[in-house]
């Protein structure tokens, strides 16, 4: 199961308080259970749909994912290649030890920017507009 969920940070806390800053609006993608060749098409139509509507940030939240086999690997290589050529910057959240592992045996980490909560990658997007 795949889940996307469209934050606009800047106007969802101007309308709470006027804030000095204003964050860039992320996307976020919640994925659940196996990522593998049957579920794998699923999520690259769901990512690449998510990245019409991301502005700066996708954030794909991995928290949920059990297993992710080539097929897998393969739609987060490709989506992470078009969001690069959308000017899009492509963050992944909370991966488990078995994906982190997964991710460090293909040398994967080395290409993504990976962040151990979905809270972090959030607020790292709000440090780097900062800065």
């Amino acid at each position: 199961m795949i889940r996307t969920v469209t934050t606009a940070s800047s106007r969802a806390h101007t309308r709470a308080r006027p804030l000095a800053a204003s964050w860039p609006a992320h996307t976020i993608v919640r994925a659940h259970g196996e990522i593998d060749i049957a579920t794998s098409p699923a999520l690259r139509m769901r990512l690449r749909n998510a990245m019409r509507r991301s502005e700066n940030v996708l954030i794909l939240d991995l928290s949920d994912v059990s297993f992710c086999d080539a097929s897998g690997l393969a739609v987060l290589v490709g989506i992470q290649r078009r969001a690069r050529q959308c000017g899009i910057t492509l963050r992944l959240a909370a991966p488990s030890r078995r994906m982190t592992r997964l991710l460090q045996i293909t040398d994967l980490d080395q290409s993504f920017t990976i962040h151990p909560t979905l809270s972090s990658a959030i607020a790292s997007t709000r440090r780097e507009t900062l800065a």
